[in-house]
């Protein structure tokens, strides 16, 4: 409620907070559909291990997106909720990169779609965490955190993969030409991207990419692989056009919400 002693947002502010709400969702878009993704894997991972360890990364980008959309919802003034961001949005609202909506397939691809993804959250969340926007920054310090050991077992698999058999080298190699097609996208710039890192409200991920390229081929060259050139770079999910398999997946998700809405467990 505002008071007379209250001071009346500007034009200015309202506008950042439009675009600053837009990129949370994106971000939180992101997490949520990885985190999905991810949760494909419970049960059927190589490993008992493995299978903890992915849940484990679920659960951290599904609580990473929880507060994404929060956040969102606070800033943009309409107070949704988390549960009406992930359950009542149709295919075309969601926000994510495509990278992270791509199915799992063969482990080698999952392994590949998580260096690929965990190394710009790393970069990114760490960039993040010295926004001006306290808001953001704080959510980045504590995501970056995470991330890192998200890297970490990323980095471990694809080694373990890379310097195996000849059959999982082999896998590995076909799971990077599979994925790197759809990076580019995590780095793409645009006016809502532009107008919050001229303000310092959050950072672009643009400059972030020669750091990515570094770390991901200094790993891949390691694990006796080769860093893809793919011939084209595919985009569409921040503009809501997702891959044919992105329905089901999101169908499946709100499943239960849309059989019982407004259910309380």
């Amino acid at each position: 409620m505002t008071t007379s002693t209250d001071p009346a947002p500007t034009a200015g502010t309202a506008r950042v907070d439009a675009r600053l709400a837009v990129h949370l969702l994106r971000l939180g878009d992101d997490a949520l559909v990885l985190g999905q993704r991810l949760c494909q894997w419970i049960t059927r991972a190589p490993t008992i291990e493995e299978d903890m360890a992915l849940s484990n990364i679920a659960l951290d980008l599904i609580g990473h997106a929880r507060t994404l959309f929060t956040l969102s919802g606070r800033v943009d003034g309409t107070g949704r909720s988390e549960d009406e961001f992930a359950f009542t949005r149709s295919d075309r609202e969601f926000t994510n990169a495509l990278l992270t909506e791509l199915p799992g397939g063969d482990f080698a691809v999952t392994v590949a779609r998580q260096l690929a993804y965990t190394h710009y959250a790393a970069l990114y969340y760490e960039a993040l965490a010295g926004s001006a926007d306290a808001r953001p920054a704080a959510f980045g310090e504590r995501a970056a955190r995470e991330v890192a050991f998200h890297r970490m077992h990323a980095d471990n698999w694809t080694l373990r993969l890379g310097l195996g058999t000849p059959e999982s080298s082999r896998r590995m190699q076909r799971g990077l030409e599979r994925v790197w097609p759809y990076t580019a996208e995590l780095f793409d710039e645009d006016e809502v991207v532009r107008h919050l890192a001229a303000a310092g409200t959050v950072p672009s991920p643009a400059p972030l990419r020669p750091a990515w390229e570094r770390r991901v081929s200094e790993v891949v060259t390691r694990a006796g692989l080769t860093v893809p050139t793919p011939s084209q770079q595919l985009r569409g999910g921040r503009a809501g056009l997702h891959t044919e398999e992105f329905g089901p997946l999101i169908a499946e998700m709100q499943s239960v919400h849309r059989r019982f809405p407004g259910g309380r467990w």
